[in-house]
């Protein structure tokens, strides 16, 4: 798709990506022209990329130097050292600004921000901040508030010094927000509120906010959930007119018809793997061996296109949401109950609608042929992925328990699975070992224990399958030229990937350039069930662009596809949705099959902010869940792996339970610390204390701040470090596992407070 191609930008909108381009770290002064063409805008754009250029400099947010040059206005004033970017904050109070990607530059690290030169940022606001050199290397103090993330905000109700306040959730905040008369509002202390800021709190102001909504007691478990859903703009209930344009798709729905046009696959031997708890079922498999003696793989997705028409209000409705998003103690859907759970779930024993994508391969994994058509199934087995690895482990013992077709179609499913996943690997696809946290709740809503999930075989299977028909869609519909929605993952920049080797081999792992997917492959394994797995893991996820939905082709760089979309999951989210209705205009011989490019892009962005969005909540509810189990266990040990380390402290990932929580560097034993960027780890050069990135080690719960959503620990025992630490702790920690120091040596000479080192140190 050439530039010329592109909408173009509103004026408000170009303005931002000019302001945007100039305050980038890595900007040197261009005249407009070169702007122009560095932003890879439209030939016709250039008179709007100058004019632009002197509102601005009429406004004062830029000047021009020395040749016409456009500069920030500081440049001029001989203070060239601002850069504006999106502000995240820690739990201990400090924060990171990660500048705004333009897209040409290149990225810059994140500028470390420390808790006194947060200014009032919050949470995703874009800011402007001085870059400077500090008693710790390079880092920066916020300036300006340049926009707010958010106005609303939850939070807790009390009464402070008479006065009607609110202490709002995940904000780290030394006061509350005032919000005024609350009379005639139903409220006690306690309870969970939405609030909506009229004055942000700033220096000694605390900020002013009228109350939304009353959520309910925050000793009600569901209260937690709800205000994260209100924090992240989720609603759980669709409006009247959607529920009943849902009623009258059902209604027409007659039980086990097959429509004209549809392939009868009812007597197709078919089964579906899910999780144990799943409540919509998307995506069914056939498998069997053609006279050819080469594998013919149907996988079966369910035909939602059939049951929400296009343009309509469930249709927006669902465009609107884009995802469904799955919380602990509840589901989101994107789709009303009546099509997600019944007309479009492929439910065991019934005849369901479906888009089938047919794929033959040779015996060895390569695809000879790929075919699109509509059609109608019978799932004829539901299973589980439990279910499942325990028939890989001992087949004999379900061959009782199956029908002799799915006991066979397991067997075979699993045999190709795993060519083609070894196939995968060959070429050089990436799989980070990052696996997501499973709260376990009681009936009353409450966490009774949490664990990580494994990605078994059995995951793998599915997996497999469903890799191989999104990559077949998207060839197909790339072969014929037709624009849609494709599923990509940008190659990571060159100096991240850099900056990725150095780290590695900071942390004592010996490898060549990470520029090379095969040695990132390798050193994958190579940390496999060691201490710094999940930190090797992580900093490789951060050094990847983030995967995201456009009509653009790029090759998707984990998976190394360079045909690739979402297709295979239409029931939870809307990219998928989107292609399905591609395919069946393409089916039923319509021009355009396509939707145009601009709805497309804009399309695009919207679905991946919303993809997005669902993430943060789904983290945040989890995170809530997680702090409310360990808020009744304060002062009780467990053994974690430090997982992340900055000047301010570091981040304890537990091992036995999935929690991450933050150990201060003023609560570590009395020394001067310094953080060593190479090394990862925070050394002490008086006591010669150390606590490196990947330590095992045993911490105490410290404090649980649920307003702030933030853990923070004590370290108990470095059982890794050169110089093992042992903090004495009193209460029930102490007597289990901490034995009294013989001598004022053996203890590390911790009285006092840790004080920060004088030396600078340059930090990325």
């Amino acid at each position: 798709m050439n530039v010329s191609e592109l909408p173009s930008d509103s004026p408000a909108e170009l303005e931002q990506r000019i302001l945007d381009f100039v305050y980038h770290p890595n900007y040197q002064p261009l005249k407009p022209k070169a702007i122009h063409k560095a932003l890879g805008l439209a030939p016709d754009d250039y008179p709007g990329v100058r004019k632009a250029v002197k509102q601005l400099v009429l406004q004062g947010k830029l000047a021009y130097g020395g040749n016409h040059l456009v500069v920030p206005p500081e440049l001029v004033t001989g203070d060239p050292k601002l850069t504006r970017g999106t502000f995240r904050q820690a739990a201990a109070g400090f924060g990171f600004v990660r500048p705004v990607p333009t897209g040409t530059l290149g990225a810059v690290d994140d500028i470390f921000i420390p808790a006194s030169a947060t200014a009032s940022a919050m949470e995703g606001d874009l800011v402007q901040v001085r870059v400077r050199s500090g008693r710790r290397g390079t880092e920066g103090a916020i300036v300006e508030i340049l926009k707010r993330a958010r106005r609303q905000f939850a939070g807790t109700f009390t009464t402070h010094k008479g006065q009607s306040v609110v202490w709002l959730d995940g904000v780290n905040l030394s006061a509350p927000i005032d919000v005024g008369d609350v009379r005639g509002l139903p409220l006690e202390n306690g309870d969970k509120v939405v609030v909506e800021l009229v004055r942000f709190p700033e220096a000694d102001d605390h900020g002013e906010g009228v109350i939304m909504e009353v959520l309910g007691s925050s000793k009600n478990p569901a209260v937690d959930t709800l205000a994260v859903m209100r924090q992240y703009g989720l609603q759980e209930t669709f409006p009247e007119e959607v529920i009943e344009q849902a009623r009258q798709e059902a209604d027409r729905f007659v039980e086990g018809h097959i429509p004209t046009g549809r392939r009868d696959l009812t007597s197709t031997p078919t089964l579906t793997i899910d999780p144990h708890d799943a409540r919509d079922f998307d995506d069914a498999i056939s498998l069997s061996r053609n006279e050819k003696g080469n594998w013919e793989l149907l996988v079966h997705i369910a035909d939602v296109s059939a049951f929400v028409p296009r343009g309509s209000t469930l249709d927006e409705e669902a465009k609107a949401r884009a995802t469904s998003v799955y919380l602990p103690d509840r589901v989101i859907p994107m789709l009303p109950e009546l099509i997600s759970n019944h007309l479009a779930s492929l439910q065991p024993d019934r005849v369901r609608w479906t888009k089938t994508v047919l794929m033959e391969f040779t015996q060895t994994g390569t695809i000879l042929h790929q075919e699109v058509f509509n059609s109608a199934i019978h799932n004829d087995q539901r299973l589980n992925y439990e279910q499942v690895d325990q028939f890989l482990s001992n087949p004999e013992a379900w061959r009782e328990r199956l029908s002799a077709e799915v006991f066979e179609l397991l067997g075979h499913m699993h045999e190709l699975a795993m060519v083609l996943r070894k196939n995968r690997m060959s070429d050089g696809a990436l799989e980070l070992n990052l696996p997501e946290i499973k709260v376990d709740l009681d009936k009353a809503g409450k966490v009774k224990g949490a664990s990580l999930s494994e990605h078994t075989e059995s995951h793998q299977i599915i997996e497999e399958f469903m890799l191989a028909a999104n990559q077949s869609v998207a060839t197909w519909l790339d072969d014929l030229g037709i624009p849609f929605l494709h599923r990509v993952h940008a190659p990571p920049e060159r100096r991240k990937l850099q900056k990725l080797t150095e780290f590695i081999r900071d942390l004592g792992v010996k490898c060549e350039s990470l520029e090379s997917r095969f040695e990132i492959q390798r050193v994958l394994q190579l940390v496999r069930g060691k201490p710094t797995e999940y930190a090797v893991n992580y900093a490789i996820l951060k050094s990847m662009s983030k995967a995201i939905y456009q009509p653009e082709l790029e090759q998707h760089y984990a998976l190394r596809f360079d045909h690739y979309c979402h297709f295979t999951s239409p029931i939870r989210r809307y990219p998928d949705l989107q292609v399905h209705r591609t395919v069946e205009r393409l089916l039923q011989q319509q021009h355009p099959a396509g939707d145009p490019l601009p709805v497309l892009i804009t399309l695009g962005h919207h679905c991946s902010d919303q993809e997005q969005n669902a993430e943060w909540a789904e983290r945040e509810v989890v995170k809530i869940k997680l702090l409310h189990f360990l808020n009744k266990r304060l002062g009780e040990s467990m053994p974690g792996v430090i997982s992340g380390v900055t000047p301010e402290g570091f981040y304890v990932r537990g091992t036995k339970f999935p929690a991450e929580g933050f150990v201060p560097v003023k609560s570590l034993p009395a020394d001067r610390y310094r953080f060593e960027k190479h090394g990862q780890s925070l050394e002490g050069f008086r006591g010669g204390n150390r606590f490196r990135l990947g330590d095992e080690l045993t911490v105490q719960i410290d404090k649980v701040d649920l307003a702030r959503r933030a853990l923070l620990l004590k370290v108990v025992a470095n059982h890794t470090s050169r110089h093992e630490a042992s903090m004495a702790v009193s209460g029930k920690a102490k007597k289990k596992q901490i034995k009294k120091p013989t001598s004022r040596k053996s203890a590390g000479g911790w009285r006092g407070t840790s004080k920060a080192p004088t030396r600078k140190k340059r930090r990325r």
